[in-house]
């Protein structure tokens, strides 16, 4: 590889750190596709209707040089393989539905996002492959999932009040992240999963009067009730508490966290989304919630600073 060639795959290995340098790869980077795919949702920044898809790859042509940088960041074939989304299903035709039930444990090792296809939801899957995490998804459908995540992404669509598919959703999952409202107070159990991330609107919500008040009334009635069922679930728990989220670009600004800041102040969706996948690595014993928005205040090492906020949250409580 040329010298020219190294420095944009180092280039793009420092962007791929952080969603928002993702997000600007995406936005920077347009090629030409022979195969325009159905965008994945009308908000969706992964695949855009007019754009087409972020990287477009094709098996009779040299390696690009959008390849070898997908070569350098995910071992090439098989992400290539996952934007290309060749195959839909499995060889014999069989859908997951179709397969038998799961005999034997599993390491749970995984992270489950509700609302998979949402605008939010996308940003956090996004977030978590960035990190490597294994994920699963819960989507309306499967099909237009795979082609916006590939094998990268478990996608499973279903009845969450079936608890059948409850279990085989919650199957190796120690992480389940709601990025939207609404989820939690609609399944009857958590069983097996050891942590709950909720990215709560409540204090925006509480914070809004007038015809504004109405209009959000059933969004802040499911929050209330999400915010609930975490407390008495028994499961360890983490309720960040958002200001107003807002279409503009993450990684630009800081954060504060004070106590009352989320009724007051806005946080970008890409920082919002960053913030969940950050708490998945600090697990409570019991019950986590705090406030944020973007503020002065830049954040390092984000593990140090949900410790540290955790420690003055169980202050407060003694």
């Amino acid at each position: 590889m040329n010298d020219t060639v190294g420095g944009g795959v180092v280039g793009v290995m420092a962007s791929a750190s952080s969603l928002s340098s993702t997000l600007l790869l995406q936005n920077s980077l347009n090629f030409p596709s022979h195969n325009q795919r159905k965008p994945f949702d009308s908000s969706s920044f992964l695949f855009s209707a007019e754009k087409g898809p972020l990287f477009v790859c094709s098996a009779k042509k040299k390696v690009s040089f959008v390849d070898q940088i997908l070569d350098y960041i995910e071992g090439g074939p098989k992400l290539r393989k996952w934007y290309g989304a060749p195959d839909l299903l499995p060889k014999d035709g069989a859908t997951e539905e179709d397969e038998d039930e799961y005999i034997g444990d599993e390491v749970r090792d995984a992270v489950l996002v509700t609302d998979g296809d949402s605008e939010m939801g996308q940003m956090v899957i996004l977030s978590l492959i960035v990190k490597r995490t294994r994920v699963k998804a819960l989507v309306k459908d499967k099909k237009v999932a795979l082609e916006a995540f590939g094998s990268y992404v478990e996608s499973m669509a279903g009845d969450t009040s079936d608890g059948r598919f409850l279990k085989k959703a919650f199957r190796g999952v120690r992480t389940v992240i709601c990025p939207n409202e609404g989820f939690l107070s609609s399944v009857g159990s958590l069983r097996g999963v050891q942590h709950v991330i909720l990215l709560s609107q409540l204090s925006v919500y509480r914070g809004r009067s007038g015809i504004q008040s109405l209009m959000k009334s059933n969004a802040k009635k499911l929050a209330e009730q999400d915010e609930s069922a975490l407390a008495n679930s028994g499961i360890p728990y983490t309720i960040i508490r958002a200001g107003l989220l807002q279409d503009t670009p993450g990684g630009k600004q800081g954060f504060t966290f004070e106590e009352g800041c989320a009724g007051r102040g806005s946080l970008s969706k890409e920082d919002a989304a960053l913030v969940c996948v950050e708490a998945v690595d600090c697990v409570p014993q019991s019950a986590f919630m705090f406030e944020v928005v973007n503020g002065e205040n830049k954040v390092s090492d984000w593990k140090e600073c949900l410790v540290g906020l955790m420690e003055k949250a169980n202050q407060k409580l003694q």
